[in-house]
């Protein structure tokens, strides 16, 4: 029989503090949009933050135009204050710089060389890359969701594949030519939009035309990273980082890493702000599980870091979808508020992450900087799991997601615990796993599934 200890939060934070990155990288959690409201980003402890840098409002009228008032230095500071990094998104053309639609148009002068004046993407990027040098950007993500074809919601650019690898090969030119130290990001895919419609995702198309590309190999392949945008369901995170890793390492790009920009699962049964939405029907509490599961199956897929989109849902309509881990209704925060807060502070200085699943389980285990190890577990279909877990230490902690902590100290090493179904719905099967377990301890844990068939021993791969 296990025995379960209350115990103060003081002493636990002597035993386990907030993690962090030991080799002075920032924390790989971020947020998307955090300087909405500075003083609650702070308080969560995220490492990075994505802002968008909009063409169209700092060069509205033509290119001697400069505003940057839609970044405005305030937001800088406040993030440099908290060493959070801010990484930059382009996105919107301005009319005067495009023969297409304003905002989704291919920029003029795109197949021009990168430096001449009529390449107005690559100006530009040039002067975006040297003014905000000196304020702590030096990170680029080229666009939003390219793979989104016209007339598609979210349809945000009306090139084609050739026009995108020409606009990331001009960025990355233009963006170093201006800031040696700049790092470009491709574009975030949604990989859904072409896998729906029976194409070759995006990221897969674009890494063949990067290799053709005589100059490629000579300028670092034109990228340092791929983004993703991976939502609502808790299984393809893992898949998706994986198929990118995949595609990479086949184009002989193991030194690219891979980043998720945005992942969330929005709630529609939130009292202060009810959706009304065919699928993914979930609640508060769901959200808050999905972002765990998010993050430990990144860590297990090895993406190197992971946003959550986003803070807060400004200006949406009444009963609009709502992502932000604060409410839209009056800011207050989401328990997913907490959970991130928890992810960020006792996740944040995994240095490996190993995946072990079955039909009906998934477990992630996770060693720490400092030596010990967190098992993260949950049931992955429509029936509760039960499983025991074996430790080397005969005590351990669990983490709540809420960053409260409870002793576990169970007989013969053993911790005994059934795990409650996933979030299952007629339209969307399992999407969400049930309520997951974060245990700690310093030592090894070992788990196991017991099931009517008998006893299963899950092994960690990766």
């Amino acid at each position: 029989m296990r025995r379960l200890l209350a115990v103060a939060a003081l002493c636990l934070l002597v035993w386990i503090p907030a993690s962090a990155q030991t080799d002075g990288t920032p924390n790989r959690f971020g947020i998307v949009e955090g300087f909405w409201y500075p003083d609650l980003t702070c308080e969560l402890g995220v490492g990075w933050e994505r802002i968008i840098f909009d063409w169209a409002q700092h060069q509205p009228t033509g290119p001697e135009d400069w505003h940057t008032l839609n970044v405005d230095d305030r937001w800088l500071k406040a993030a440099d204050a908290c060493n959070r990094e801010v990484v930059a998104i382009f996105k919107n053309t301005p009319a005067w710089a495009t023969d297409g639609t304003p905002g989704p148009g291919v920029p003029r002068g795109l197949y021009l060389p990168y430096d001449d004046p009529g390449n107005t993407w690559g100006q530009f990027v040039h002067k975006t890359a040297d003014y905000y040098a000196s304020r702590g950007v030096s990170r680029f993500i080229i666009w939003n969701e390219p793979d989104i074809e016209p007339d598609v919601y979210g349809f945000e650019f009306e090139g084609d594949l050739e026009d995108y690898f020409r606009m990331l090969k001009v960025a990355y030119l233009a963006a170093k030519s201006a800031n040696p130290a700049a790092k470009i990001h491709l574009a975030g895919t949604t990989y859904w939009h072409d896998v729906n419609e029976g194409r070759t995702p995006f990221i897969e198309r674009l890494l063949d035309r990067i290799a053709e590309d005589p100059d490629a190999e000579h300028n670092s392949y034109y990228f340092d990273a791929v983004s993703l945008h991976i939502y609502f369901r808790s299984q393809t995170v893992y898949d998706l980082v994986q198929r990118a890793r995949t595609a990479l390492d086949a184009h002989g790009l193991q030194d690219k890493a891979i980043w998720i920009n945005e992942t969330n699962a929005a709630p529609t049964d939130d009292p202060a702000w009810p959706v009304d939405r065919p699928v993914y029907d979930l609640d508060l509490t769901h959200q808050s599980h999905f972002l765990v599961q998010s993050a430990a199956l990144a860590l297990a897929a090895g993406a190197e870091r992971i946003a959550v989109y986003k803070l807060y849902d400004q200006a949406l309509p009444p009963a609009g979808e709502s992502f932000g881990i604060l409410s839209p209704a009056d800011a207050s925060p989401r328990p997913a508020f907490a959970t991130w807060q928890t992810i960020v502070a006792q996740f944040g200085d995994v240095t490996a992450a190993h995946l072990a699943q079955t039909p009906t389980l998934v477990a992630v285990r996770l060693q720490h900087a400092n030596g010990r190890v967190t098992l993260v577990a949950w049931a992955a279909d429509a029936t509760e799991t039960a499983v025991d877990i074996t430790l080397s230490e005969n005590k351990a902690y669990l983490i709540g997601l809420d960053n409260q902590f409870t002793i576990v100290q169970p007989d013969d090493n053993v911790y005994s615990v059934q795990l409650a179904a996933a979030h299952c719905t007629e339209v969307d099967g399992c999407f969400i796993g049930g309520p997951p377990i974060i245990l700690t301890t310093y030592g090894d844990v070992a788990i196991n599934e017991r099931t009517s068939a008998g006893v299963q021993t899950l092994e960690f791969v990766n």
